[in-house]
Parts: structure tokens; sequence; C-alpha cells
């Protein structure tokens, strides 16, 4: 019963953060109102879900999944979007470009109304020219790579979260200002991902002067062993390492720099802020830095949508969980501001009506990127990250 009624309590919250700021709008913008009565009715949305689901990265896309189908729950029991009811239609796509053209074909043959993903930089890169070819709108949680949004290619591209060259900034800054580091090996995963956000970490540094950059390497991804590129850091003489990818890759290398002795700070990115990474890496993972999300759980809407997770789950949500609720929200607020599922119409209003979601009241700037959100630096300690103040 407790469940139940925490249940119903966060479907009413969730509506009032999808419904209740329509009527506000309503005389502000006369000539898309007028639009929208005359769009014909909606009978059902597809939102589809596109990411990893399973592989080495499914932590990441599951969370997403997950909090796409408790808002498509809420805003179903609360009557829909316009009337119409929502469905979920899911694409795994492992992180894997080649893999991502798959399921962005598959999904635009499904007829998916709007698309929330996908989570890898990579495989975002990969599908968006389908999405952009078949006019639909993607938004994901996770995709950092700053060309995503900032090349211009992609207009039907948004995100939920900040892009690499702010992470890096914040990673270096804290390398050099609040560590004091004064000469840096950059390791990356010589993917868009991870070899973006280690560029940007090389450029600010050298551009700083306050330190320098004596080690740029990349390693092949999936690799048993790194012992090639830990001798080198070592034989750098660097006094700390900035690594840009993923968490499998970092676990390995963290783990085979302590067996060496070697304790440098390891400072990294969103992509390594994952628990798996501590749990793969356990002892060998104390102590490193990695750039994620601010710290937003004052947020009201944070509280509805853990609460609606804690009433139907056990433990945490898991990475992202709360850029993907937050993109759900935004992408169904702009259907239903919209009043139809028209391509032109989704982008006004997600880029000139803000919506209430866990990361903040956003709405998206011309290149696509949420106005208002940011990066913290957090440290793993006693088995788990915390921000550091």
């Amino acid at each position: 019963m407790k469940r139940s009624l925490l249940a119903l309590a966060c479907v009413l919250m969730l509506t009032i953060g999808l419904v209740g700021c329509s009527e506000e709008k309503k005389d502000e913008a006369p000539a898309k109102q007028d639009t929208a009565e005359k769009a014909a009715p909606v009978e059902k949305i597809i939102l589809g879900v596109a990411g990893a689901h399973s592989g080495d990265l499914a932590s990441y896309g599951l969370p997403s999944a997950e909090a796409a189908k408790l808002v498509v729950a809420a805003v179903n029991a609360a009557g829909g979007i316009n009337g119409a009811q929502v469905e979920i239609i899911t694409q795994d796509d492992q992180c894997k470009p080649e893999f991502a053209t798959n399921a962005a074909f598959k999904l635009v043959s499904d007829k998916a109304n709007i698309v929330l993903g996908h989570i890898c930089s990579g495989a975002t890169k990969a599908a968006l020219p389908i999405y952009k070819e078949s006019n639909l709108v993607c938004m994901s949680p996770s995709a950092t790579n700053p060309p995503l949004t900032q090349s211009g290619d992609y207009p039907n591209f948004f995100r939920t979260i900040a892009s690499d060259d702010a992470q890096a900034a914040l990673a270096t800054d804290f390398a050099m200002d609040t560590l004091g580091l004064k000469t840096i090996a950059i390791i990356h995963d010589k993917g868009d991902y991870g070899k973006g956000f280690a560029g940007f970490a090389k450029k600010y540094i050298e551009e700083s002067s306050k330190a320098k950059v004596l080690l740029f390497e990349g390693v092949t991804p999936g690799a048993v062993d790194y012992s090639a590129v830990v001798q080198k850091i070592k034989g750098s003489g660097a006094d700390g390492v900035i690594y840009g990818g993923y968490h499998p890759e970092a676990s390995k290398i963290i783990t085979q720099l302590r067996k060496k002795k070697i304790m440098i700070p390891f400072i990294s990115d969103d992509g390594v802020k994952d628990q798996t990474f501590i749990n793969v890496a356990g002892k060998a993972a104390e102590g490193v830095y990695a750039t994620g999300p601010r710290d937003i759980t004052a947020n009201p809407m944070y509280k509805v949508a853990m609460d609606q997770y804690k009433a139907s789950h056990d433990g945490e949500p898991g990475a992202f969980f709360f850029e993907a609720y937050s993109a759900a929200q935004a992408l169904l607020k702009a259907v239903e501001r919209a009043g139809s599922t028209d391509y032109d119409k989704i982008v006004f209003a997600l880029r000139n009506e803000e919506v209430e979601t866990p990361v903040g009241k956003i709405k998206f700037d011309s290149k696509g990127d949420a106005i208002g959100v940011g990066f913290s630096m957090y440290q793993v300690k006693d088995g788990a990250y915390v921000e550091v103040k």
C-alpha cells in the first residue's frame, strides 16, 4: 500500500511538471496555439529509447531506459499527452557506432516520433544523420562530445548534460589549482568521447602555462593488459594522470598503476563516474577523481524521480538516470506544447519554453545544449563517489 500511494503521488507531481505550465503559455504564443489547434489528433506517441542495454557499458544505458519507462508510466496514468498514450520502443546499440546506425534505422522504420538516446558520443554521432534525414528529434542524457551541438550539423540533437569542454576545463583546473600538479600524463581511449575530453584537457593545460603535458597517449578499448601505457606513465615522471574514456579501461589502468606502486592522482570524466568502475577496480579505485553532473539532490523534481524509482526498485538508479528522466520529460512536454509530433513545432518548444526536471528548470539553446546544467568533481571514498566541496 505504501508503494502504491507513493507511486500515485509521483504521478500527480510529474503531471504538474509536464502539464501544469501549458496554461500559462497559452496567451504568450498565439500563432503556435493556432497551429496546434489545427493539427490532426495523434492517437499514439512513440518514444524510441536507444543505448547500451547489453555489453560492458550497459550500466550507462539501462538506467536511461528505466527512467523513460517511469516517466511514460506516470504520464500515461495521468491521461497521456494531449489525450494520446505514449509507447516506448527500445533498441540496443551497446555503445558501438555500427550497432547505433542499425538501431536508428529500426527506430525510424518502427515510426518513432521522438528519440531518447543514444548514450555514448560515438554511437550518437553515427545515428544522428539517420534521425536528421527523417526529421526526428533526438535527445541524449549523456553524449558529451562538443561537436554534436557545436558543429551545427545536427539541429535535431539536444542533450541534458554539459559538453566535454566544460568537464575538461573543470578537470584541468582541479588538477592544476587544487592538486597543484605540474606535470601531467593524458591517456584516452581513441574514441569520440574519450579522445575529445583528453584533447580539451591537453589544450587547456598548454594554454594555462601552469603545468606541462608530458604524455598524450591512446589505448585500445577492450585490451586485457595496459602495462605498456602504465610503463610510459611511470617513465614520463608525471605527477598526475588525466584519463578520457569509459570505466572498463579505466578500471584496468588504475589497477595496474597501483600494482606498480604508482600512487599519483588519477582524474577522469563522467564515463568513469560509475559504480561499476569502483566494483571492478576495488581498492585501487580509492582516491580516484572523476567529473560528473552537478549535485541536484536539492531539486524537488529530483526527489520525485528518486521516490518513483524507489517505489518499484531496490538500490540506486545508476548513471545518467536523472539526465534521462529529464530528457524524457522535456521531449514529452515539447510534444504536448507543440500539439502534435511535428518536428519544427517540437524543436520550437524545446528552444523556447522551460520545463521543470530533476536537472533543473531547463530549456535548450540554439545549438541544443540545456541551459543551466554543468559538472562537479567527485572522489571515491570508502567505495563510493562523493562530491569534492
